[in-house]
């Protein structure tokens, strides 16, 4: 495999493989050769090396993607809102449906690349699971709470990593952690270098100052791995059409707007094939993940129009802000004191409290009501379905002003 760094081909067709990358790849696999820069499952940390040791019928990282699948809030990403909310409708995407289609381009681009498949699995499926309900708009509500009690920044790729490390103890090794914890689909770069040789100080020290500086430690982060990187990326080309297409099903955006882009196409399965060539077309045998420079300049401006009449669509903006936001506060404030109060009656401690300390004691001894206060609500409100965002907050205010009216499936 050629190892030399090489400048992006900007001169290549967008929708299909070059005959000479295709001709040296089924060389490559002739002839055995191996990704010098994949990480074996036998480079796996864990922070406890004496457990989960991998073996022939489950390896490394097979069982972080089964220590995922079988968390209890693995079964909540089917009802989070992606970007959609207050829609009764089976066709708009949920978190569920995101992960999967993360996982399925990422891993068509690993395997071509001789990466770790099974590592760039358990990043993808993880990597949303501590996401709020009521998509970003959700996180940035209780970003802001935290931020007024206690200074602290929420996120929710720093929420995924400690759903699957500190809430649920489930020694999870440190390269899917970091996949988690760098993932972030709004930083989209020409480049993605890994930070080859993190270490589990490293790491830490990049997640404590996501919770104290926020964005701009967050801007800041690197994946450890290559196959982080495939990851990364293909957050934004899972999301980027396929919001396109829910934003139509929505009727947020007129069903014949026509968007932009040309290069890497303006509809779903063209940018996802489109840009899954052009990474393959610049990333085959180097240790980076490289897109070409027209590719990467209309991947943002397709980011920006999505921005633009998707993502801050005023009528959806005024939902979220006059509905979804004083109900975010008024839970958080309500929860909190029954926290303070150590409430054994409260829905906090019977849903949540209890909850985690029941699952916890199979793997570590500990008591969860020892963590911060703000804490345990941040964890319970970010653990939370819409639906069930939706019945909390009518039975704790019956009497609220604030009350969301889903669009019917037959309206």
């Amino acid at each position: 495999m050629e190892l030399k760094k090489e400048q992006s081909n900007d001169n290549l067709k967008y929708d299909q493989l070059s005959i000479e990358l295709q001709e040296r790849i089924k060389d490559d696999r002739k002839q055995g050769k191996v990704n010098p820069y994949r990480c074996n499952d036998d480079m796996v940390i864990r922070r406890n090396m004496n457990h989960d040791k991998p073996n022939l019928w489950r390896p490394a990282f097979v069982r972080d993607i089964e220590k995922i699948i079988h968390l209890p809030y693995y079964n909540r990403y089917a009802d989070k809102t992606q970007v959609f909310s207050f829609y009764s409708n089976d066709d708009i995407t949920r978190r569920a449906l995101h992960v999967q289609l993360v996982s399925r381009i990422a891993r068509n681009i690993g395997a071509v690349l001789g990466l770790n498949l099974d590592l760039i699995e358990a990043i993808s499926l993880g990597h949303d699971i501590g996401h709020t309900p009521f998509g970003h708009a959700g996180e940035r509500f209780l970003s802001e709470l935290l931020q007024n009690e206690t200074g602290r920044f929420f996120n929710h790729n720093v929420q995924s990593v400690r759903v699957l490390e500190n809430m649920f103890a489930r020694n999870v090794s440190l390269q899917t952690l970091d996949g988690v914890l760098c993932h972030n689909g709004e930083f989209e770069q020409q480049e993605y270098r890994p930070h080859f040789g993190k270490t589990f100080a490293k790491y830490d020290r990049e997640v404590e100052d996501s919770y104290v500086i926020g964005h701009d430690a967050i801007s800041r982060l690197v994946p450890l791995t290559l196959e982080a990187c495939v990851v990364r990326i293909c957050d934004i080309v899972a999301y980027l059409g396929k919001d396109r297409q829910d934003a139509r099903i929505a009727k947020i955006i007129d069903k014949n707007y026509q968007f932009k882009t040309n290069k890497i196409g303006a509809e779903n399965a063209a940018i996802i094939n489109n840009m899954t060539v052009d990474i393959l077309e610049n990333s085959y045998g180097k240790d980076y993940i490289l897109l070409s420079k027209s590719v990467y300049n209309d991947l943002k401006t397709a980011k920006r129009e999505n921005y633009e009449v998707i993502y801050n669509n005023k009528k959806l903006e005024e939902q979220y802000n006059e509905i979804i936001k004083p109900m975010f506060k008024e839970m958080y404030y309500k929860l909190l004191d029954d926290v303070h109060n150590k409430s054994t009656d409260s829905i906090i401690y019977k849903h949540h409290i209890k909850f985690i300390n029941e699952n916890l004691q199979y793997y570590e001894h500990k008591n969860y009501l020892d963590e911060e206060e703000n804490q345990i609500v941040v964890d319970f409100i970010a653990s939370m379905t819409d639906d069930y965002f939706i019945e909390l907050h009518k039975y704790l205010f019956p009497d609220s002003k604030y009350k969301i009216e889903y669009k019917s499936y037959f309206q």
